[in-house]
This record gives C-alpha cells, sequence and structure tokens, in this order.
C-alpha cells in the first residue's frame, strides 16, 4: 500500500515537472516587440546644377557647291574618281574645245581688222584738224573724218570684247572644281551632251572639315527662358553657353564639342519655331550631310537646384508628382511638388521641398502618411537590411 502511494507520487512530480519545461519553451519562441520600420532618406540639399535641354536636328556641310557646264558641247574626259576629295581649280571635267577654239581665232581676226582700220581713221582726223584751221577744209569734212575715227576706236574695242569672251568661252570648256572637299557621283559620262547653265549638276563637293547643325526650339521655350533669365532663376554661364554637345543617331556621344553660332530671327510660322545654327569640327569626318543627332544645349546655371532621384517620385490618381517626406515626429508625409523637367536620372524640382527635408527612396511601402518610421541615410547598411520586426529564427530565445 505503502509502495502504491510514492509511485504515484512520483509520477505526478515527473508529469508537473514536464509541464513547466514546456511553458518555460513556448515563452522562449515568442517574438520580439517590433520597431517602427526603417525607411532609406536622402536630405535635400540646394546645388548649383547646369540646365541643359535637348533638341533634334540634322547636319549639313559647311559649303556645298554644284558643278555644271557653262558652256555647250560633248564631255571627252571625266579627269576625277567619285567620292574622292577634290582641290579647287582641279580639273573635273573636259568639254570638246574645237568649236570654241575657232570662235576665238575668228574673234582675234576681226581685232586685227579693226585694228587696221583705225590708223587710217587716225591719220585723216590729225591731217583735217591742220587743215581745217587753215580753211583748207570745211568744217563738216573735219567733223566727218573725227567721227570715222571713234568708230574705228569702238569697232576695235568691240573685236576686243569679242576675242575675251571667246577665250573666256574656251577655258569654260574645262570644268573645274569651284571648292575643296569630297565631291560625290558623277551624273554624266564620258560622251554626253551639256548645255550651258542645265538645271541637273554634273557633280557635287561638299566641304566637311566642320559642319553644320540646324537645330529647332520652339518659340514658347524661348520666351520661357527669357524669363527665367529675368527673374534670375537661371545664370547665364559666360564660357559655356556657346558649347554644344552632340548625340548621334546610335545613342553615342560624338567627342568633339561645337559652338552655337547663331539663331534665326524668324519664327517659322508653320511650326512655330526659331532654327539654331551649332558648328562642329569634323576631323575625321565621321558627321555626313543629312545625319539625324540631338544637340544638347547648355541653357543657362542654375545656383540653387534641387534635385530628387526619379525612384522617390511617383504621381497620385490626378498626376500629381509627389514624394514622401520624413517629418515632424519621425512620421511620414505625402507632399506635392512641381518637378520642372528631368536632369540625368533626377528630377529638378521648383516648388514643394525646402532644404534639409528628407524624402523617403527606399521602403516607401513600409510606412503610409502618418505612420512612424525610422530614418537612416540612404544606401547604407541599416537601410539595406533585413525589414525591423522580422521574427526571430528558431531556437532563439528571449533574454
Amino acid at each position: 500500500m505503502q509502495k502504491g502511494i510514492a509511485r504515484g507520487v512520483l509520477v505526478g512530480v515527473g508529469l508537473f515537472t514536464a509541464l513547466v519545461a514546456g511553458c518555460g519553451k513556448k515563452e522562449a519562441a515568442k517574438p520580439p516587440q517590433a520597431g517602427p520600420p526603417e525607411v532609406g532618406v536622402m536630405t535635400v540639399q540646394p546645388e548649383r546644377v547646369a540646365v541643359t535641354t535637348e533638341l533634334p536636328g540634322r547636319t549639313s556641310a559647311c559649303l556645298v557647291a554644284e558643278v555644271r557646264p557653262q558652256v555647250s558641247g560633248i564631255i571627252q574626259k571625266r579627269l576625277f574618281t567619285e567620292g574622292s576629295d577634290v582641290k579647287a581649280g582641279q580639273l573635273l571635267y573636259q568639254i570638246d574645245p574645237a568649236t570654241y577654239q575657232a570662235s576665238l581665232a575668228s574673234a582675234r581676226a576681226a581685232e586685227a581688222r579693226a585694228d587696221a582700220n583705225l590708223l587710217p581713221a587716225r591719220l585723216k582726223e590729225e591731217r583735217y584738224r591742220e587743215l581745217v584751221k587753215s580753211r583748207a577744209v570745211s568744217q563738216q569734212d573735219y567733223d566727218n573724218a573725227f567721227a570715222g575715227l571713234k568708230l574705228a576706236e569702238a569697232e576695235l574695242a568691240a573685236a576686243k570684247a569679242a576675242v575675251e569672251t571667246a577665250r573666256i568661252n574656251l577655258a569654260y570648256t574645262r570644268v573645274t572644281a569651284p571648292i575643296s572637299g569630297r565631291i560625290g557621283k558623277s551624273s554624266l559620262t564620258t560622251g554626253a551632251l551639256v548645255t550651258a547653265n542645265q538645271s541637273a549638276a554634273l557633280a557635287t563637293i561638299q566641304q566637311m572639315d566642320s559642319v553644320y547643325v540646324d537645330v529647332t526650339q520652339s518659340s514658347a521655350e524661348i520666351l520661357r527662358l527669357q524669363q527665367s533669365f529675368a527673374s534670375g532663376q537661371l545664370q547665364r554661364g559666360a564660357a559655356a553657353r556657346a558649347k554644344v554637345r552632340l548625340i548621334l543617331e546610335n545613342g553615342a556621344p560624338y567627342p568633339l564639342e561645337g559652338t552655337l553660332k547663331f539663331s534665326d530671327v524668324t519664327v517659322d510660322p508653320a511650326t512655330g519655331s526659331v532654327t539654331l545654327r551649332c558648328l562642329f569640327p569634323n576631323p575625321k569626318q565621321v558627321l555626313l550631310p543629312g545625319m539625324f543627332v540631338r544637340a544638347v544645349l547648355q541653357e543657362g546655371v542654375k545656383e540653387q537646384a534641387i534635385l530628387v532621384p526619379q525612384r522617390g517620385v511617383t504621381r497620385n490618381p490626378s498626376g500629381n508628382a509627389i514624394v514622401m517626406v520624413v517629418g515632424a515626429e519621425e512620421k511620414v508625409e505625402s507632399r506635392i511638388i512641381k518637378a520642372e523637367r528631368t536632369i540625368g536620372d533626377s528630377w529638378l524640382v521648383v516648388d514643394g521641398l525646402k532644404p534639409g527635408e528628407r524624402v523617403i527612396l527606399e521602403g516607401v511601402q513600409k510606412g503610409r502618411p502618418g505612420t512612424q518610421v525610422k530614418a537612416v541615410p540612404f544606401g547604407s547598411k541599416a537601410a539595406d537590411s533585413a525589414p525591423a520586426g522580422a521574427a526571430a529564427k528558431p531556437g532563439e530565445k528571449k533574454q
């Protein structure tokens, strides 16, 4: 009887001990109390920013000359290679000169005849001049002799002009390059008939050591810039104002800088835009006439610009740009901002933010407006760690 009672007491003590141990384990597995979520923030600081604009445009050669014949005839020779570089004055085409050589010879003969007729007319005028003084001849005879002399002089002058015209026409049978540059394809071949001042060019020469880039900017944008300069929001950069960068069709930047030469004074009524002409050096002739490019022009310098990375800016249902900021008492606030343009990967904010405010760039989904958060610098290890309030690892005990 006593042994049975003792055995029952031992079993009860064992069950109580196991129950207490089980309760202790359940209490140790309880997760720690969660704190406010962490968010990565950027402190707004004003900075000096060069404001640029990107405009589309096309390239054109600085000098373009269309080669046309100035006399008619048959092309005897073509004396250049298509696509090669030519020098000013270089012979390009030879037109058959036979008829022009004959015309020059005829004009020279007419000049000699006129020169021969001038001598007797001059001698007759000289004799009559002396005889009219002694009244050996009448005044009318002297006047006729004087008129004959003037007529002979005029005929000689006309003959000399005809000789010069014939010489010029003969020289025009040698079609030369008016400028230095790269010549394109020839529109006519040897044996073709050409006419003086024909509409179709024989070939085109383009000088491409430097090229023009003509871009267009809206008149409304020009007015906005003028207002920004007048109000002091933008400052004109002294040295860098005329510098222009270029982006090629494939998106690659052109390695050499250009300069803004002038802005047109007339607005195109069809497009409402103004043409700007830029000049770029082209020593390796990478830029070809007619290429589509984008020119990046520096409009001015904003001394106290506020930039916010694009990842921190969203839109509300009304379409307004908003950012989340950590305000008083470390609570999240929604702020409507006015973003003027993008500069690189950031928005240029002109209204809605002040220096020193903290904009949330990471962890926006963790805190809604009005909730309390823990702000850490964006990109720090604390911001990149696991979210606060995560459950403890299995087997971890509460201290």
